[in-house]
């Protein structure tokens, strides 16, 4: 019985972010709610060069870029490698814990993120 209780509640555990992750309240100058049911949460963000955000939090999600985007970023061996985005391009984002590394942008970034609340 209590395993199927668990069960149950398991997913509504792994889609909540900690109120002391969630991006909008300690990142406001970086992230803004455009939207919000009980199913997603659409934030707008900003990525400027040079800004370290704070660490933060966000359930699985798809991010869509609003302009190209390039930045640079460790290749885990060493070295350094260029990503890059398109305008429109969306990609998924598995839940985690991000933020603390200084952003190294080519030119300001405007994302949608539409985090999955269920």
């Amino acid at each position: 019985m209590h395993t199927k209780k668990l069960l149950l509640i398991a997913p509504l555990l792994l889609a909540a972010v900690p109120a002391a992750l969630d991006p909008v309240r300690v990142a406001p100058h970086i992230y803004d709610v455009a939207f919000e049911n009980d199913r997603v949460r659409v934030l707008k963000k900003i990525i400027r060069n040079g800004e370290t955000p704070p660490l933060h939090a966000h359930p699985d999600s798809v991010v869509v870029y609003l302009n190209p985007c390039a930045w640079m970023e460790d290749d885990g061996e060493g070295g350094k490698r260029m990503q890059s985005f398109k305008f429109g391009e969306p990609t998924w984002a598995p839940a985690g814990t991000y933020g603390g590394q200084t952003s190294n942008v080519v030119q300001e970034c405007h994302v949608v993120v539409v985090e999955l609340l269920e």
